[in-house]
């Protein structure tokens, strides 16, 4: 059976020139910040970087990173359904950042990109909101607030976000089709 493991900030740092490190992120939180050599593959596009991934994890090591780690282990599992074996950072970049180790920053990146668990907490707030105050018109709005508190109650106890998986497929997270293609070309000569 295929599995993963997990590297710390200091172990994926001295292993960096090592390994192929994919961000599974939305494009926008890619170009805020990413591990030096890092490609970005957003996590609902792996099946389609399947065979690219699978080839590369023949000629080396993969690490997959996220913000937080959740959405990397998400893919390592995934991966790892398909007989890939991979690594992933604990903690993410937020956590390769707070120890002191460098994110590259493309020139010319949106900064102010949103992360993805900052657009959620966003999206929720306004729905809940909204649901209050149209729900004093109608209490049948309220019935969005009580859905959004399901929902996260939901997701605590899954590890899983349906609204991140929303929210992913906006055009401001996607990445351009052109940007994709370029990754797995990178990917499959590495």
């Amino acid at each position: 059976m295929t599995t993963h493991h997990t590297l710390d900030t200091d172990q994926a740092r001295t292993r960096l020139h090592e390994l192929i490190v994919l961000d599974v992120r939305t494009p926008g939180e890619y170009a805020t910040g990413h591990l030096p050599g890092a490609l970005n593959i957003p996590l609902d596009h792996l099946d389609k970087a399947l065979p690219d991934i699978h080839h590369a994890a023949q000629r080396g090591d993969i690490l997959v990173v996220c913000a937080s780690g959740t959405r990397s282990e998400n893919a390592c599992h995934a991966l790892a359904a398909h007989g890939i074996t991979t690594a992933t950072l604990a903690g993410g970049t937020g956590a390769w950042a707070a120890d002191g180790h460098p994110l590259h920053r493309p020139d010319g990146a949106r900064r102010t990109a949103w992360s993805m668990e900052r657009q959620v907490r966003l999206t929720a707030g306004a729905v809940v909101l909204t649901g209050l105050t149209l729900g004093r018109l109608r209490p049948a709005f309220r019935l969005a607030s009580a859905g959004i508190a399901g929902g996260l109650a939901f997701s605590a106890v899954t590890d899983t976000c349906g609204m991140a998986a929303l929210l992913a497929k906006l055009p401001h997270n996607r990445p351009h089709q052109g940007d994709l293609e370029a990754t797995l070309t990178t990917l499959r000569n590495h």
